[in-house]
């Protein structure tokens, strides 16, 4: 998945408290993609 290797993810991780990073928590709030990744998480958790 992309969201792995995201480079503003990695970013935003990174500086939790800067712009990239409320920009991307609130990209996490409605991204398909985000939410796919994270049910495949959960799912592989599961296993």
């Amino acid at each position: 998945m992309g969201c792995e290797s995201c480079a503003l993810r990695k970013f935003a991780e990174k500086k939790p408290d800067s712009l990239i990073a409320r920009l991307w928590r609130w990209h996490t709030t409605w991204c398909p993609g985000w939410k796919r990744y994270q049910r495949e998480l959960a799912k592989q958790r599961e296993d």
